[in-house]
């Protein structure tokens, strides 16, 4: 599979773009601004976009109107396979955001609901319509709404024709976009025998059409297995990543990889490729969460060492802050511009590493070193055995361990180290040492 080999990129179009929160309806060709960006996404060593939503809704994105429609405030469905052809012309995937558990109110079968009521031949698309019942936009009817917001409309996704008509647009979008995948929108709500349908039906379409759902919490392998999702994103791990550095507690990340991936039998998710970030269009940026900004490089380089798919957050790449407390529009703002800094320039010099080592990409975890302040781990595959090593603290640190061989190359800087006589971590510095057989 390709994206197990990758480095994501993610845009929230909308706010990329800088559309209108509101739908004003009026089609405007803002999407090829992403076509500006391509060099910038090449440089940063990205070879996948995820784009969140882009079709036809009511405000964010997530309260869709036409799944086969691209939102008039990013342009036209013509304007948006040109970005599509742009980025696979760059050997760049594309995978979009495929919100299927609810609609938005303007949906237009929605729209035939509250407007013919009974008679409407769409009445049983929605998940527990009530027409004796209100809701907050009274409407002389209740339906379930997404975690109780009446403005996301709950589908019924055991009705045929709800899952006929979603097939038929993901078929559309492949056909339209060659879109290479999909990343389902809380897909921890969504019913089980559709993933399936999805799945199934994604692999006869495409062959590796790429399937990452959002996931927060239980147990992954509930969705994430051979006859359903390839990968979630794995919230337990971003959670760790910065909560680890802020409490100077490198044991709390490290007991969530041997977790996830360790070499005991009771692994849960050994061999498996979830969905690695540091932030994303829904939480504060990784910049605006860390205690202390020198931790920035290294928090990134734990997160391409660790097993998983790495994931950046356009703006993040050089440090731009915003707050969850300061709404959504604040995460997914529309900069004039990418900016290149030591940060990017560090990112790119991780993703180059990842992308071409067989044991970031496919090596089992170990851990090696650990301390509060600085961890070391293998990645170890067929071929080739690599280890990261985190120095979290303002001092320099001096690790005494049996590496195995004498000598490794940083994939990072394309130094040479040598074991002898104990490894030596400069302050907030990080190394992925590839060993010398």
């Amino acid at each position: 599979m390709w994206a197990n080999e990758s480095v994501f990129y993610q845009i929230y179009p909308l706010g990329f773009c800088g559309a209108p929160y509101e739908n004003d309806d009026q089609t405007v060709n803002r999407i090829e601004k992403v076509i500006d960006w391509i060099p910038h996404m090449k440089k940063l060593g990205v070879n996948a976009i995820y784009f969140s939503p882009v079709f036809y809704s009511d405000t964010h994105g997530y309260n869709t109107r036409d799944y086969k429609k691209i939102d008039n405030r990013l342009g036209t469905n013509e304007d948006f396979k040109k970005v599509c052809d742009a980025l696979h012309k760059e050997d760049i995937k594309v995978v979009l955001d495929g919100v299927f558990n609810h609609v938005g109110r303007g949906f237009w079968a929605f729209q035939d609901v509250l407007k013919n009521r009974w008679d409407s031949p769409y009445k049983d698309w929605f998940y527990r319509i009530d027409f004796n019942g209100n809701s907050n936009y009274n409407d002389g009817l209740w339906y379930e709404g997404w975690e109780g917001n009446y403005d996301l409309v709950k589908l019924n996704l055991r009705h045929p024709d709800v899952i006929g008509h979603i097939l038929e647009s993901v078929k559309g979008w492949i056909d339209e976009f060659d879109i290479d995948g999909l990343r389902l929108d809380v897909a921890y709500c969504l019913d089980h025998d559709f993933i399936r349908t999805l799945r199934h039906s994604c692999d006869e379409w495409k062959q590796d059409f790429f399937l990452v759902g959002e996931t927060l919490h239980g147990d992954y392998n509930q969705i994430m297995n051979d006859a359903m999702l390839h990968s979630v994103t794995n919230y337990e791990c971003y959670k760790g990543l910065h909560s680890s550095f802020n409490s100077m507690n490198m044991f709390e990340i490290i007991h969530s990889l041997l977790r996830q991936f360790g070499p005991e039998n009771w692994t849960l998710y050994k061999g498996k490729h979830m969905f690695s970030f540091v932030d994303n269009h829904d939480v504060t940026r990784v910049a605006s969460i860390l205690n202390n900004e020198k931790h920035l490089p290294l928090i990134y380089a734990l997160c391409f060492g660790m097993p998983g798919i790495p994931c950046v957050y356009y703006g993040s790449e050089w440090g731009e802050k915003a707050d969850k407390s300061q709404g959504d529009p604040a995460l997914r703002p529309s900069f004039d511009g990418p900016v290149w800094n030591e940060l990017t320039d560090f990112i790119s010099k991780l993703a180059e590493a990842k992308k071409h080592s067989e044991a970031l990409n496919y090596g089992d975890f170990r851990s090696v070193v650990l301390t509060n302040k600085q961890c070391i781990f293998e990645r170890k595959s067929a071929n080739e055995r690599v280890l990261v090593a985190i120095n979290a603290d303002e001092a320099e640190y001096t690790a005494h361990f049996d590496a195995g061989c004498g000598q490794a190359t940083d994939l990072i800087t394309g130094e040479l180290h040598d074991f002898g006589g104990g490894s030596t971590l400069a302050p907030y510095s990080a190394a992925f040492w590839k060993m010398e057989r």
